[in-house]
């Protein structure tokens, strides 16, 4: 796996996330699926459920309420209905 993906979590409210990651996996309508970079490019609608984006070791997660997600050459995008980052602890 060579390079990062730019990953953009936006909720109608704000841009909740914004950068260069190793993998993100998201709750598509039709199962869960994940990212790395260089992926083929594909669209598709988002159920409720958690984004969990990967950075090294590091692992954040954002609850989702619906939404789309667009793969293309330039990154991955999601628009969500709804989206907050889960805290732990």
């Amino acid at each position: 796996m060579a390079g990062k993906l730019n990953f953009s979590l936006v909720a109608p409210e704000r841009e909740i996330f914004a950068g260069s990651v190793d993998q993100v996996d998201a709750p598509g309508v039709e199962g869960d699926f994940g990212v790395l970079p260089g992926h083929a490019p594909f669209m598709t609608t988002l159920r409720e459920g958690v984004v969990t984006v990967y950075e090294g070791v590091a692992r954040r997660q954002f609850a989702v309420k619906g939404g789309f997600a667009d793969i293309n050459a330039q990154g991955l995008s999601i628009l969500a209905e709804e989206a907050s980052e889960i805290v732990e602890g």
